[in-house]
């Protein structure tokens, strides 16, 4: 009983602290997610460096995931949502896809609400020609 308080309680301040909705994490080419809400909407920028997102939670959800020469957008037409969890892949990215080639994160919760997103903790490779975990 201890521990599931003790497990909870590190979880809500790893919440507070990281001040995030949606934490995100780089593995390869997969861009996986954290989130204790479901997630309606994404957008963000990148420098050139992704060709095309497809696969993932976004896929399965019916999501629609275009892939411009600047930007990522993803949402559904039919108001499905991608589903609150830990360390899920939100998308598979193509292309030369590192942490530092992708910014301005936009996330939407049901009923279009604001969602704050950044870079969580890595529990993987980070993408680099280092093979190691950059965070």
């Amino acid at each position: 009983m201890l521990k599931n308080i003790i497990t909870i309680a590190t979880f809500l301040l790893m919440g507070v602290v990281s001040g995030q909705d949606v934490l995100l994490t780089l593995d390869g080419s997969n861009l996986n997610y954290s989130s204790d809400v479901d997630i309606a909407g994404f957008q963000w920028n990148h420098d050139g460096c992704v060709t095309g997102a497809s696969g993932g939670e976004a896929q399965a959800a019916g999501f629609t995931v275009s892939a411009s020469g600047t930007v990522v957008l993803g949402f559904s037409f039919t108001g499905s949502v991608l589903p609150a969890g830990d360390n899920l892949t939100l998308t598979v990215l193509d292309g030369n896809v590192t942490q530092d080639c992708l910014s301005a994160f936009v996330f939407s919760g049901a009923g279009g609400t604001d969602l704050t997103a950044g870079w969580g903790e890595s529990g993987g490779d980070d993408g680099g020609t280092d093979g190691g975990d950059d965070g």
